[in-house]
């Protein structure tokens, strides 16, 4: 296995990338300065949109959802689009409302679980906070970014000496009464003023100003090559940062063509994406119809540019772990650094047909990309994507592909270092026509 520095390092960008974005608005804000240092423009939804041919441009909802587009250079209706879809949110730990108490003569920070992560491996682990507060300023409400980006929190294990059979039964956590992470020992001042003073101090303001909180925990240690010939990659949030990066690079490195080029990232897949910014609301479809208006052209316009439209949704995929043979589809075992999957599900967990797929295999036969079937097991519950969602609301073709990984939603995921430059190249060709 040959991995060259060009190979290597685009694998580090992408562990940049995710150590710079741990959270979905992290993430989007460190999208728009990329996109922006490449020429593209933010919109605002709340403002007339006038586009010339071969813009580029973006839009975000809720400063965790964003849509970046190069009009084509023909009128969408006679091109149409071709969009990649991914998500910027990962499960995990987030910060409830009102969440310090004291238990003993410790602080704790309260949290609820989001999505589906593997719970167990949040304990003993250096935790840092990000996300964003909402608070009071002379225009009336102010968001801002916060990161306590340092070992602040800790969930600690329970010591085999109480919990004999762990080993045995494995690690589980109550989510209500086990989950909170230790902050400090209690001192002079309540537990929720020090909890607002940490906050007020990441967000350069005073905690009685702070109105309103949205943060998760993140693991603090940095992403990482891995393995023998350090042919692997090992950080949070794989998926589906890895793909949301592949995705705005591709966007990024497209010339103007006749097609107009989209790159949709979606908050809130990991939760079933019903919500105003999720894959499953009315932002890709708005700035879609949007784009069309804007040139002039009508709602006809826009069905007859999504007829001849594709999109692949991007997101990851599940590689053989071969200690768990049992887990698996015996004939389409996917393999790390063997190329992107294209993923297929009869009951439409993932929106690829048989035509889809050969679009797909075609795609990477034009890239010198070699590529992966996966089909899930047929005795275990599949995952979905913002794939089925995004074909039924859109009506157009969409495409399920991922690249493969290992202990998706874990704290720490790994993968590997050719397919990010795989799926890259594949993208880049799909943008290029």
């Amino acid at each position: 296995m040959i991995i060259t520095p060009d190979v290597r390092a685009h694998a580090q960008a992408l562990l940049d990338f995710i150590d710079a974005s741990p959270s979905p608005w992290h993430a989007v804000a460190v999208m728009a300065r990329a996109l922006e240092a490449a020429g593209f423009r933010e919109l605002d939804e709340a403002q007339t949109w006038s586009l010339a041919p071969g813009a580029r441009h973006y839009v975000i909802r809720g400063g965790s959802s964003l849509v970046a587009f190069i009009a084509g250079l023909q009128p969408v209706e006679e091109a149409g689009f071709r969009i990649v879809g991914a998500h910027t949110d990962s499960p995990g730990l987030r910060v409830k409302p009102r969440p310090a108490d004291t238990a003993g003569r410790l602080i704790r920070v309260g949290v609820e679980v989001y999505g589906g992560p593997i719970l167990a491996t949040f304990a003993d682990r250096d935790l840092g906070l990000a996300g964003r507060v909402s608070l009071r300023s002379a225009q009336g409400v102010e968001t801002r970014l916060v990161l306590l980006d340092r070992p602040l929190l800790r969930l600690p294990n329970l010591a085999i000496h109480m919990n004999r059979k762990v080993n045995e039964d494995g690690l589980k956590f109550n989510r209500q009464t086990e989950l909170p992470l230790l902050l400090t020992s209690v001192g002079d001042a309540p537990a929720d003023d020090v909890f607002l003073r940490l906050l007020g101090a990441a967000a350069g303001c005073s905690a009685g100003d702070i109105l309103g909180v949205e943060l998760n925990a993140f693991d603090t240690q940095r992403g990482a090559f891995w393995g023998a010939n350090e042919e692997f990659i090992a950080n949070s949030q794989l998926d589906n940062l890895a793909s949301c990066h592949a995705g705005f690079v591709a966007l990024m490195g497209a010339a103007p063509s006749p097609v107009t080029c989209v790159g949709a990232f979606f908050d809130h897949e990991e939760i079933g994406s019903e919500s105003a910014k999720g894959a499953a609301g009315s932002l890709l479809s708005d700035v879609l119809e949007r784009i069309v208006q804007a040139g002039g052209g009508s709602r006809e316009g826009l069905r007859r540019g999504l007829a001849r439209s594709l999109m692949i949704s991007a997101d990851m995929a599940h590689a053989f772990q071969p200690n768990f043979p049992g887990a698996y589809e015996p004939g389409h075992l996917v393999a790390v650094n063997a190329g992107p999957v294209i993923k297929s599900n009869v009951n439409q967990r993932y929106a690829t047909d048989g035509v889809g797929a050969a679009r797909f295999a075609h795609l990477c036969e034009r890239a010198g990309v070699p590529y992966q079937m996966y089909c899930h097991r047929s005795d275990l519950a599949c995952g979905s994507t913002i794939g089925p969602m995004t074909a039924a609301r859109l009506g157009l073709d969409v495409i399920d592909v991922g690249n493969p990984m290992w202990a998706m939603h874990s704290i720490r995921e790994s993968a590997g270092v050719l397919d990010h430059a795989y799926l890259l190249r594949v993208l880049h060709e799909f943008f290029a026509g």
